[in-house]
């Protein structure tokens, strides 16, 4: 039985926001935003330490100069017992909130890898979210309406940070679509892709029994 829904999205696509319609009508936990803020209270760190860590890789200087610390620390008599928090971190803290999440079941999980994380976790269901690109431009321009110059950098830079989380985290193609079970293009509408991921994950026929 399903019980765990992880959301990957483009940016732009509104996946979030179909997510969030998703979680309302099963009655389940939206996990998004509050992970975020569950993460850094686990960690001991600042909230927006633990955004800036989030779904993206450190500067490629500060991995240079963590590789090269590491790699140092053979030479030194004795190794710091402090360590700052980073991307690395971060990722180990999301893996196993996640797994607990996917543990008590009754959750839609947007992002932070949740696809491969969760990949052979029973009753784990995955749905990536796209959108066709003038939608998604039209969506930005709306919404940053003083950057909509650059709506089609942001969206393409953005993709591409998560891509690389992915790559570099989790050895995944972002949008291969062996990684899902449903791949839905937004501009369908909200109503129409939650009843398909219902159909498609078996839930539609226990939605209509509990009313």
């Amino acid at each position: 039985m399903i019980k765990t829904i992880t959301v990957e999205r483009e940016y732009g696509s509104r996946g979030a926001e179909y997510a969030h319609h998703l979680a309302d009508r099963l009655g389940w936990k939206l996990v998004d935003q509050c992970l975020i803020e569950e993460i850094a209270k686990k960690a001991g760190v600042a909230p927006n330490l633990a955004e800036s860590c989030d779904e993206r890789l450190d500067p490629w200087y500060y991995r240079f100069g963590k590789a090269f610390w590491h790699g140092s620390l053979q030479r030194l008599p004795v190794a710091p017992e402090t360590e700052l928090f980073d991307s690395d971190n971060m990722v180990l803290f999301v893996r196993d909130y996640l797994e607990q999440l996917a543990e008590q079941g009754n959750c839609v999980i947007v992002g932070r890898g949740a696809a491969p994380i969760l990949a052979r976790t029973p009753g784990a269901f995955h749905v990536f979210v796209y959108a066709s690109q003038w939608r998604k431009v039209k969506w930005f321009e709306e919404q940053f309406p003083e950057q909509a110059r650059f709506a089609e950098q942001e969206l393409a830079a953005t993709d591409r940070r998560r891509a690389v989380y992915i790559r570099r985290y989790f050895n995944q193609d972002w949008t291969d679509r062996r990684l899902y079970h449903l791949m839905l293009n937004s501009c369908m509408g909200f109503d129409a892709m939650v009843q398909a991921t219902l159909d498609a994950a078996g839930l539609g026929a226990r939605e209509t029994a509990s009313i």
